[in-house]
């Protein structure tokens, strides 16, 4: 499997989470940090998508385009993970772990730029 395809299923994945997390949050009293980690996977499984399509058709550079795609995957999965986590189990995923998650999107959205300004070697 090319790491485009298994970035898509990770995609697919992420989305089945953030529309999964999308119900209790809108239905469980203070429920905020389910809502947060719904819109970060549903937003970000777009992302991966368009990273890796980006990155397999040669619109982004290979090297930033994968660590842009692999980045938003790990920084999502961070964040939400830690927030879903404190919602159900009372504590954290492990200590900055949703911090860690936000600067690799952070990062990753970064990595994505440098992909698309960056030159192909031809």
């Amino acid at each position: 499997m090319t790491a485009s395809r298994m970035a898509v299923v990770f995609a697919g994945l992420m989305g089945t989470a953030g529309v999964a997390l999308a119900a209790p949050s809108a239905h469980q009293p203070d429920a905020t940090r389910l809502a947060s980690a719904s819109s970060m996977l549903l937003f970000h499984a777009s992302a991966v998508i368009a990273a890796a399509l980006l990155t397999a058709h040669g619109f982004a550079q290979g090297g930033f385009g994968l660590a842009a795609t692999w980045g938003f995957v790990a920084g999502a999965g961070l964040f939400a993970g830690d927030l879903v986590l404190r919602q159900y189990a009372g504590h954290s995923l492990f200590p900055m772990a949703a911090p860690t998650g936000g600067t690799l999107l952070i990062l990753s959205w970064l990595a994505l730029a440098l992909a698309a300004a960056w030159p192909r070697k031809t």
